[in-house]
């Protein structure tokens, strides 16, 4: 090669490198409220323009990668104002303060209109159901026992899913820490990939999930208000809370759900539960006042003509483990669920449908650990108090070696 024609193309190579080096841009920082300063967890966060997106942590906390600077940040959450952001450098952390959204009361407030909004919604979900999702998510789950932290699980699985729940997945990476305790909850997950808002091969006329045509005769609703949207000429985002009427006493659950007054769009939803009915790993002790707590919640749908794909779940259980002539003790299960490069476009990966006789260790043992993916991935979003969990466990080697219960 000539000295020239050398030097070309190392000038050439070393302007590929800078413009790789380039391609992303980690953007970091905080959302709050604009009137307490207190974190708001769980904004939505999307990048305009793209189809890129993320939500802050429980600490208002965020991080996502652009393509290059300068980029338009839009921030929304439920009960606050949207917010637009113009970013043209990373090198300082954002610092973002939402405004809290207006609550009026509906015009119509005769109890026809919660339930007409909810009926509305479930339409909805039934003709949009067969559009599909296919991205990653990252789960964590901690239990602890007694306040303690006892188990702590990680995983990033393939995900599809639609506008209703998680269809099917595939581990991509995982792992888990344990130590020894009086039980544990190896299989959590399975709460948060089985549960959905509607699904079709249920018998619609038993049906007693809220969105289904016997809303009226399982429920007692109340419209709490209505979020004013951005466009003070249009509808805004109703709050509805939900509680099962009396006579279905052993059925007993309550929530919220909120609901695009316009598009019928469910956004978000909450329900708890005393129907808890899984049993311990050891057979001599039962769960007393347990509180099952599932929520959901999806992305932005501002402007959406279409359905929306789920944002994250939350699944946590709080119950008191108890045994002969031994003192009860509280048991806190907390998972978080997170759901990232979304898009409609199909892909190849096998999903598996969620079944009973999944096990989450399996599934983790049959791929290798890689402590590098854990520690360098900006997906992996940590809270001080998870921060001290998972340095716990590996400061005893924990992750990797499957400890045994």
């Amino acid at each position: 090669m000539r000295p020239f024609s050398k030097a070309l193309g190392l000038m050439v190579a070393f302007l590929l490198l800078t413009q790789l080096a380039q391609a992303q841009v980690m953007l970091r920082g905080t959302v709050i409220d604009k009137d307490t300063r207190e974190p708001l967890p769980f904004v939505s966060i999307g990048v305009s323009g793209t189809t890129l997106g993320t939500a802050s942590n429980e600490n208002g906390e965020f991080s996502i990668n652009v393509p290059s600077l300068p980029r338009t940040l839009v921030f929304s959450e439920l009960s606050h104002q949207r917010d637009t952001v113009r970013v043209t450098s990373g090198a300082e952390p954002l610092a973002v303060s939402l405004a809290s959204a207006t609550i009026t009361l509906p015009e119509v407030k005769v109890g026809s209109y919660a339930f007409r909004l909810v009926d509305r919604a479930y339409q909805r979900l039934q003709k949009e159901y067969d559009q599909k999702f296919y991205g990653k998510a990252f789960y964590r789950q901690i239990t602890r026992i007694g306040g303690e932290p006892t188990e702590l699980q990680e995983v990033i699985w393939n995900v599809k899913s639609n506008n209703s729940r998680i269809e099917g997945t595939a581990i991509a990476q995982g792992r888990y820490a344990g130590k020894q305790a009086v039980t544990s909850f190896s299989n959590f997950s399975l709460y948060t990939r089985s549960f959905g808002l509607f699904d079709p091969r249920m018998d619609s006329t038993k049906s007693l999930a809220l969105l289904s045509p016997n809303t009226f005769k399982n429920y007692l609703l109340e419209i709490k208000g209505i979020v004013a949207g951005p466009d003070s000429t249009k509808g805004g985002v109703a709050e509805i809370t939900f509680e099962t009427r009396p006579e279905l006493e052993k059925y007993e659950s309550k929530g919220t759900i909120w609901v695009d007054t316009d598009t019928y769009q469910v956004l978000r939803y909450q329900m708890t539960t005393p129907n808890f009915t899984a049993t311990s790993t050891n057979p001599n002790q039962k769960f007393r006042n347990p509180q099952l707590r599932i929520e959901m919640a999806f992305q932005d749908a501002a402007g959406a003509t279409g359905p929306t794909p789920l944002s994250y779940m939350k699944t946590s259980l709080q119950a008191e483990l108890t045994s002969a002539g031994k003192a009860a003790t509280p048991i806190n299960v907390q998972s978080f669920t997170f759901f990232y490069d979304t898009t409609p476009t199909p892909t190849a990966i096998k999903y598996a449908r969620v079944s009973t006789k999944d096990r989450d260790l399996d599934a983790i043992r049959s791929i290798k650990y890689d402590p590098e993916f854990w520690a360098n991935n900006p997906v992996v979003k940590r809270t001080p108090v998870e921060d001290e969990v998972i340095a716990a466990f590996e400061r005893k080697g924990a992750f990797g070696t499957m400890v045994k219960k």
